[in-house]
This record gives C-alpha cells, structure tokens and sequence, in this order.
C-alpha cells in the first residue's frame, strides 16, 4: 500500500470517528417530533378542509385556480426550507449587531435551520402536494362528468400536469433558493416578525 492510499483510509477513518461521535451527541428530539407531527395533522385538516369547501360546487376554472395555488404555496415553502438550510448565518449576525430590522429572527431561523426546513419542506411542502392531488381529482371529475372525457386518459394526463408541475417549480425554486438564500431569508424574516417578537 503507497503512501497516497494510506491517507485516503486515515482521512476515511478519522471521517468515521467524527460522524460516530456527533451522532453519540445528537439525540432524537421526541418534543419536536410529537410538535411536527401534532402541526402536520391539524394544517393537513385545515388545508382540505379549505380545498374541499373551495373545490366541491365550483367550476372547472376555479378548481384549475385552486390547485395551481397549492402548487404555488407548496413551492414557496420549498425555496424558504432550502434558503433557511443554506443561508449564512454570519451575514444575519452582523446585521443584528448594527440593529437592522428583522436580523434577529433571521439568526433565530438559522439556529433552528433543521426545524424550519423540516416545516417548511416536509409538513407544508408535503402536505400542498396531497391537498393539490385531491384538487385534482375534483378536475378530473368535472371533465368526466361535464365534458364527457374518458376517465382513464383524463386522470393520467392530469396527475402527470400537477406532478411536473409541482416537481419542475420545486426544481427551479431550490436553485434560485441556493444561490438568493440569504435575501430570501431576510424577506421572510421580515414577514414573520410582524407577527413574531424576537428578542
């Protein structure tokens, strides 16, 4: 064995050690997990509810509106859950020192980066895309129904619409998100502390 390949098994084995000792270090938060799931099951309620009343007498246009904008909510969560995970938090504390509005709760965000990501990604993320495939098949059957479309046809051909649709805005959101974090962060900072004082 050369020299080069005894460093890259050192550099493996000290990669090993490292990720063995933060994982001893990080313990499952059970608080913030019955928190998620508590939080997923009642805005996953909410959310269907409003589709659900929205959807069930309205017209093909309004039911195409709807779904669009669950679409639409579901991708901007997305581009905030990556733009609090890659954000520099370095930026937001200089910030915050020279007493710039809304920096403070931008490096609360960051400090918490998993729990938000989590939020805003996997619960409302997740859950607009559920919501948004119910819509669908409220579309699917007013085509059927109305229209006299063929159900098969007309299922396969709305599905894979909401599904590129939702997949192709979520691919483009996360590399505007990457590269616009730190901006995006503070916007949403800004929003949030109307509502929210942070200290």
């Amino acid at each position: 064995m050369n020299r080069r390949e005894k460093s890259k098994n050192n550099e493996l084995r000290n990669l090993r050690i490292q990720t063995r000792r933060k994982g001893k270090k990080e313990l499952v938060n059970w608080r913030w997990i019955r928190t998620i799931l508590l939080i997923s099951f009642m805005l996953s309620i909410f959310l269907s509810f409003i589709s659900e009343i929205s959807i069930k007498k309205s017209t093909l246009i309004v039911s195409i509106i709807i779904t669009l904008l669950f679409i639409f909510l579901g991708i901007i969560f997305d581009i905030i859950g990556v733009s609090v995970t890659a954000g520099d938090e370095s930026v937001f504390h200089s910030m915050s020192s020279r007493k710039v509005k809304s920096a403070n709760v931008a490096v609360k965000f960051k400090k918490n980066a998993d729990k938000v990501s989590s939020f805003c990604c996997d619960v409302v993320g997740d859950i607009c895309g559920v919501v948004s495939g119910a819509s669908g098949i409220a579309i699917t059957t007013i085509l059927v129904k109305d229209y006299s479309f063929d159900i098969l046809i007309t299922t396969l051909i709305v599905t894979g619409i909401i599904s590129s649709l939702t997949i192709g805005g979520k691919a483009l959101g996360k590399s505007f998100a990457i590269n616009k974090s730190n901006i995006i962060l503070y916007e949403f900072s800004k929003v949030v502390s109307i509502f929210y004082k942070c200290k």
